[in-house]
């Protein structure tokens, strides 16, 4: 890794030490959002595991229904059933410490309408209720599935800044700066040096 290009003397010095601040600052702020990144990110992870079981759960009940239905009717029961119009989707956004994702997601499934043929029996009626909720439990596995993966490519991003910062940056500043302290003072202990050696001088001619 290249050496740092400093000014010489105090200016540089003065420029180092605000440059080592300014990235111990950066280094603890980013600290501070990765530790609240990562409680959002963990909180929504669990609210993703729970979504999914649900999910799956209603999915696993809708089709429970259906076979029982197309045993009592058969398959052509499905062809007497109207297609329903699609589900509505709608999103909710916000943001956690500049991450940008879904807060909520609801879906809208279009009830019968009265002139539609019924279900053939009783057990298809319960499977389509049953699947407009596994629907309705997609949308928001969906939208908190989204969101733990957003925060989660955020929480690994800020890790690996905050790493730079204190792994590389911050002692490749010590470095720069212990060097320039030692610079100057050896500057300094050579002008006094010559100072001594020209007032001796002085004195000796007198």
């Amino acid at each position: 890794m290249a050496e740092l290009r400093v000014p010489p003397g105090r200016a540089g010095r003065m420029r180092l030490r605000r440059s080592l601040e300014a990235a111990r600052r950066g280094a603890d702020l980013l600290d501070r959002k990765l530790q609240i990144l990562r409680t959002r990110h963990e909180a929504l992870r669990q609210a993703e595991r729970t979504a999914e079981e649900d999910w799956h759960r209603r999915l696993r009940e809708a089709e429970t229904w259906l076979r029982r239905g197309l045993l009592l009717s058969g398959e052509e029961a499905l062809d007497a059933v109207a297609c329903r119009p699609p589900a509505e989707l709608e999103i909710v956004w916000t943001a956690t410490m500049g991450v940008r994702h879904p807060r909520t997601a609801s879906c809208t499934v279009p009830e019968r309408d009265p002139g539609d043929p019924a279900p053939a029996n009783t057990a298809l009626f319960h499977a389509e209720a049953a699947y407009a909720d596994a629907v309705r439990a997609a949308a928001e596995y969906a939208a908190v599935h989204a969101a733990a993966r957003a925060l989660g490519e955020e929480v690994l991003r800020t890790r690996q800044r905050v790493r730079a910062l204190r792994r590389h940056w911050v002692p490749r500043l010590e470095r720069a700066l212990a060097r320039a302290d030692a610079t100057l003072e050896q500057g300094e202990h050579e002008d006094a040096v010559r100072r001594r050696w020209a007032a001796n001088a002085l004195e000796n001619r007198h």
